[in-house]
């Protein structure tokens, strides 16, 4: 079984700073691509940042680009969400999934259960 515990999360005031972290198992870490989402109260679950299998290029919504960073460690298991620079409209729950394709029987999915960020005053 494949398992995504994300980390991290709390409340944060506007301006600051927060680290999120992903802790997976069961999988072939370093075959899968890494992606971060977030859904906020009464809206769909957006991507906000992904990166390839072997960490060698990552991709942002235009929301965050610029104050949000996406690594990996595929010596760890994880991945890790630097967010800087954070504004109320950050404030939803952040999901960590993974991602492979196989060939001859498309995508295959798995989602972590959510870290809670909240950014207020």
């Amino acid at each position: 079984q494949v398992q995504l515990v994300e980390s991290g999360g709390g409340l944060v005031q506007p301006g600051g700073s927060l680290r999120l972290s992903c802790a997976a198992s069961g999988l072939i870490f370093r075959r899968y691509t890494m992606s971060w989402y977030r859904q906020a109260a009464g809206k769909e679950r957006e991507l906000v940042a992904d990166i390839s299998s072997a960490g060698s290029s990552t991709n942002y919504a235009d929301s965050v680009k610029d104050r949000f960073t996406i690594s990996r460690d595929n010596a760890k298991n994880t991945v890790t969400l630097q967010m800087n620079s954070l504004k109320p409209e950050d404030t939803a729950v952040y999901y960590c999934n993974a991602r492979r394709v196989i060939s001859g029987w498309g995508p295959s999915d798995a989602w972590g259960q959510g870290t809670l960020v909240t950014v207020s005053s």
